[in-house]
């Protein structure tokens, strides 16, 4: 059985008001302390199973310098067996980049870029607090098109200010840039962020809930119609091109997380490591294991989280793929929840697959609620 790996890389330059995500901001000290660090982990955590997708992500993995990330990827090519046609990603936000910086990570291998933009307005990136310009972004989504065959780039909608209008400047500098992949967000107030913490006080002005929907039906409709499939609820591709990685956390792939603050699962146990970079350095190098039982995955588990995490996906719920997997139809555990849903409109049921609809898609927390055993 194949599995996926991700390295959790947490340093930032500055924290944006909206994350809440672990990353430490303005630590450059602590750079080659954790690349040491997450290189011994690596290797005491090795497994001969194959890997079929890398994933380096943060917090700004490229705050690191080249040779650091060289020393991390060369460690996973000496240590793991890699698929022929492994996917390797890596998050990098602008302001950290240049065209010299990407032709080197694609000399590591790297074939896949996310790119963190989330805004194409200076006023507006100024307000979550990016370090980057809207000239920047397209320079570098510009140039990382010229050197990688797959880019993506993340935006968010509902910011504090924002109109229905900057969202629509959005897609059309998306379709004018051509990138492969897109992924779009709605802001979520997250407890640890700024965001929250303002708008606890009244003192975050968010789009109301009707522009929200707004922004969210013109991405929704508008995305596919450049020719982006939506193959996730918050993530469009054009054919081909889809994450992998991230296809893997929605279909109960088996991942290793390595880093201070990575997740790993295994179908057995969830487990978590410390969330603090100089415990993290600290325990690997007196040979302590930093990482902490989060859940065991009972069948009462599995059932709901493969169910939720399938109907995140627009292909939804494989029936067969059910049944192999529990030695059960599906409808034995959740008949009844399938036939209200679907009576709601929210699912569409046919004999291979269980789908969110459209509207579905929009209430996807109401439906995963009720495949909640």
């Amino acid at each position: 059985m194949s599995m996926r790996i991700y390295i959790h890389i947490p340093f930032c330059v500055r924290k944006c008001k909206y994350c809440a995500f672990f990353s430490v901001p303005n630590r450059a000290e602590l750079y080659q302390p954790y690349v040491d660090a997450l290189c011994v982990e690596l290797e005491r955590r090795a497994t001969n199973e194959p890997v079929e997708t890398i994933y380096i992500g943060g917090g700004t993995p490229t705050v690191l310098s080249i040779a650091q990330l060289d020393r991390i990827v060369a460690t996973i090519n000496r240590l793991y067996s890699l698929a022929p046609n492994v996917e390797l990603t890596v998050e990098a936000n602008p302001g950290t980049i240049d065209r010299h910086y990407l032709k080197q990570l694609r000399s590591l291998g790297v074939n896949r870029i996310s790119i963190g933009v989330q805004s194409f307005d200076d006023r507006l990136l100024r307000s979550i607090g990016r370090i980057h310009t809207v000239r920047d972004a397209i320079e570098i989504v510009s140039d990382a098109k010229s050197i990688f065959d797959n880019v993506s780039v993340d935006m968010i909608y509902s910011l504090p200010h924002q109109t229905l209008d900057d969202v629509k400047r959005a897609i059309d500098q998306i379709k004018r840039l051509d990138v492969e992949h897109v992924s779009s967000y709605g802001l979520e107030l997250e407890e640890g962020s700024e965001f929250y913490r303002l708008h606890a006080e009244g003192r975050l002005p968010l789009p109301t809930e009707e522009l929200d929907e707004a922004m969210y039906d013109y991405v929704t409709t508008e995305l596919p119609r450049l020719g982006y499939r939506r193959y996730e609820i918050s993530n469009f591709a054009k054919p081909g091109f889809e994450s992998r990685h991230n296809l893997g956390y929605w279909s109960d792939a088996k991942y290793l997380g390595l880093g201070a603050g990575a997740h790993s699962y295994d179908h057995v146990e969830r487990r978590s490591n410390v969330e603090d970079v100089v415990a993290y350095i600290e325990g690997i190098n007196n040979g302590r294991d930093v990482s902490t039982l989060e859940e065991t995955i009972t069948r009462e588990i599995a059932v709901e989280e493969f169910c939720f995490l399938a109907l995140r996906k627009a292909d939804g719920i494989d029936r067969r793929h059910f049944q192999k997997k529990f030695d059960t139809a599906i409808e034995k555990i959740f008949g009844s929840v399938i036939d209200e849903l679907a009576l709601d409109g929210l699912i569409a049921v046919d004999d291979d697959r269980i789908r969110l609809t459209e509207r579905g898609m929009k209430l996807g927390n109401i439906v995963f609620a009720e495949f909640l055993l």
